[in-house]
């Protein structure tokens, strides 16, 4: 180093600050309320129908696969018919049901079967649960597709539209 780079005062390097920004504030704000009743919730269906030790965890299934069945109507209700408030699809969809369907509990579930020794009821929950709730919330999608689908359509007159016949063979009045 010579005297000049010792005199010349070197620029601090700052690594800029990652803030939220102000209009992602309610987002942030409405995902966490949403959670924390989605968790609650959770947590008293747990109480109120307690696992047996050692059997397969039918309530955390259940609460997983009723959940992604929601999902599935709410997010195509919202995406694809209705145009929800910004916050509803934060506060209801990540929130509420992403606190409701945690996965963190079937993971703990799975690995105390497995360390008590029920190895195959553990492996069996391993891979029913993710099964179900994917087919909950694929099924639970294209049923209210088909559902909103065929009652916009029929309101619109769109072609495709499930249509009255009348059974005596005349036309209409």
């Amino acid at each position: 180093m010579t005297a000049r780079d010792a005199r010349t005062p070197r620029p601090r390097s700052r690594t800029p600050r990652r803030t939220v920004p102000r209009s992602q504030g309610p987002v942030v704000a409405a995902v966490a309320l949403g959670g924390g009743l989605g968790a609650v919730l959770r947590y008293a269906i747990s109480l109120r129908w307690p696992a047996q030790a050692g059997g397969f965890p039918w309530t955390t299934f259940w609460v997983n696969v009723a959940g992604c069945a929601v999902i599935g109507v709410f997010l195509v209700a919202v995406t694809e018919v209705w145009a929800a408030h910004r916050l509803v699809r934060p506060f209801l969809g990540t929130g509420v049901l992403g606190g409701f369907t945690t996965f963190s509990a079937y993971a703990v579930d799975v690995q105390q079967l497995i360390d008590t020794g029920h190895t195959r009821t553990g492996l069996a929950c391993l891979a029913a649960t993710p099964l179900a709730a994917l087919a909950a919330v694929s099924l639970a999608a294209a049923g209210t597709r088909r559902v909103l689908g065929r009652r916009s359509a029929a309101r619109d007159g769109a072609p495709g539209a499930p249509v009255r016949e009348d059974t005596r063979g005349e036309e209409p009045a």
